[in-house]
């Protein structure tokens, strides 16, 4: 005979929580950047789109917790592993301990595996929940980043198609993106915001509850996050939705492949015939493997330089004009770099807020920059500039990604926009490109609006390659320990406020 056994401790009654005594979405505060939010005319709220709309009905199902999933008395719980399903996190250990051994005996036996993006359902055994809907989350990798985001969002459609099916009304969802497996804590939750909400606007009345379970470390971003896909008021709605990235998303939350929503025109002079039907972005016209060297109007400068002295135009080509602009930007640029490697730069490199510090896991180079180091109302600018230039030069030449850390830092230590945009001009196209992410330890919420609105407005070409960490931890997902250098008061500042949990040098699993 087979006895159930609860994994408490001899004596304890299991906490069980309620969703009932848990705050619901809507009836939390918005934050406080609404504050001194004005809010747009009458003519311009009505050429806004809005595409995650204010829904009271909608917000009063969702819940933000921070606490024991195996604790909620749910029809179902969500429990994040791998495809053999024997993956070993916090989570799932909890959940496996309280549940108690029925639920090893009955995957084992009877569900044996789960494919990426796939969902397994088994019994709640000695849970408070009903069910647990198993889900294999994907691996991240840069290089297959689209196939990773729609599996991602596969999980979590899965779950809640499965809740659906089977009459369930009331669900908890874990995190399910891993940084075991070198998933971007924010872009994941990202997608699993933009995958619920679209669900719930199709499917609301199946589900009367869904609780983001979440841990504290991911506390922080999904309380970022939420208001964007799930805005309490009409005012928040309108506040935030510029914040929005530019992918929402598809029907469904699904990731949109930017190579299939390419537009085609007929008249290949459309653009510039008609400035005000649509305007050219550069970033992305300019983001090709072509060198300017190689381009035929290189070849045509001093034909261009002549003609201009002559004050003639040869043909209206807006393609020539950038060109030789570029041309322009490349000289400048080269002179500074040539600046760079002749003067003094001694009071700057002495400092120590910008270094190079080790590769991450693909082998591209690691750039820290220190914000509490760099005083900014202090230092000369355009030595800093030139310290920059000479420091970067060799290493953007190939694939490099940036780790600023925000940790202590005060409004002294704070550079201005109008130098950034500056600095961020006066860099050739080849920094934006080989760029391939830029991570912000210990942002603070100034922090993440003010580089929303950099990179909205002044860098669009880097956006998507942001990412906000709230932990030391995160980054150790992307590169080894040991080839990460940063100063004592950081470490010791994340202990403070995540404690002392680092992975151990090696690559995560």
């Amino acid at each position: 005979m087979r006895i159930k056994m609860n994994q408490e401790p001899l004596g304890v009654a299991a906490e069980v929580v309620h969703p009932q005594t848990l705050l619901r979405w809507g009836d939390s505060h918005p934050s406080n950047y609404l504050t001194g939010y004005v809010s747009p005319d009458e003519d311009t709220e009505k050429s806004l789109n809005y595409p995650f709309p204010y829904d009271s009905e909608i917000n009063h199902k969702v819940v933000l917790w921070a606490g024991d999933i195996a604790s909620l008395q749910v029809d179902a719980i969500v429990n994040a592993t791998n495809e053999s399903m024997s993956d070993s996190n916090p989570v799932s250990d909890r959940i496996f301990q309280r549940a108690g051994p029925g639920l090893k005996e009955e995957i084992a036996f009877d569900v044996k595996e789960c494919k990426t993006g796939e969902v397994r359902v088994t019994q709640g055994h000695a849970l408070p929940a009903r069910y647990i809907i198993h889900t294999a989350g994907p691996k991240y990798n840069i290089k297959y980043q689209s196939a990773s985001e729609n599996a991602l969002h596969m999980c979590y459609r899965n779950v809640l198609q499965k809740a659906k099916e089977l009459g369930l009304h009331t669900i908890a969802i874990c995190v399910i993106n891993s940084v075991k497996r070198n998933y971007p804590p924010e872009e994941g939750a990202h997608i699993a915001l933009r995958t619920v909400r679209r669900f719930l606007d199709k499917h609301g009345s199946s589900l009367d509850t869904v609780v983001f379970c979440v841990s504290n470390a991911d506390l922080a971003i999904y309380e970022a996050l939420l208001p964007l896909y799930f805005p309490r008021s009409k005012r928040e709605q309108r506040a935030v939705a510029g914040q929005l990235p530019d992918d929402v998303g598809g029907a469904d939350g699904e990731p949109i492949m930017p190579d299939r929503q390419i537009r085609i025109i007929d008249n290949p002079q459309h653009a510039a015939l008609h400035p005000d039907e649509e305007s050219i972005d550069l970033s992305a016209q300019l983001e090709t493997s072509i060198n300017v060297g190689d381009h035929a109007f290189s070849q045509m400068q001093g034909d261009l330089d002549q003609q201009r002295l002559l004050g003639e135009r040869p043909y209206n080509d807006p393609l020539a004009d950038i060109m030789v602009k570029e041309i322009q930007h490349q000289e400048r640029y080269e002179r500074l770099l040539r600046r760079a490697k002749t003067e003094d730069l001694t009071e700057v490199s002495g400092i120590g807020c910008l270094y190079q510090s080790g590769v991450d896991r693909l082998g591209r180079p690691v750039v820290v920059f220190i914000g509490k180091w760099f005083p900014f109302n202090k230092i000369n600018l355009d030595k800093a500039l030139l310290y920059l230039i000479m420091l970067l030069d060799p290493i953007v030449k190939g694939d490099y990604v940036i780790a600023y850390f925000h940790t202590l830092t005060s409004s002294s230590n704070y550079p201005s926009f109008s130098w950034l945009k500056e600095v961020y001009n006066v860099l050739p196209y080849k920094y934006k490109k080989n760029l391939k992410a830029f991570y912000i330890v210990h942002p603070t919420f100034w922090t993440k609006m003010m580089t929303w609105w950099f990179t909205t407005f002044m860098a669009p070409a880097i956006k998507q390659k942001v990412h906000s960490l709230p932990g030391v931890e995160y980054l150790y997902t992307v590169m080894s320990p040991d080839q990460l250098e940063i100063p004592a008061f950081i470490t010791e500042y994340d202990m403070t406020i995540n404690g002392i949990r680092y992975f151990q040098p090696g690559a995560p699993t």
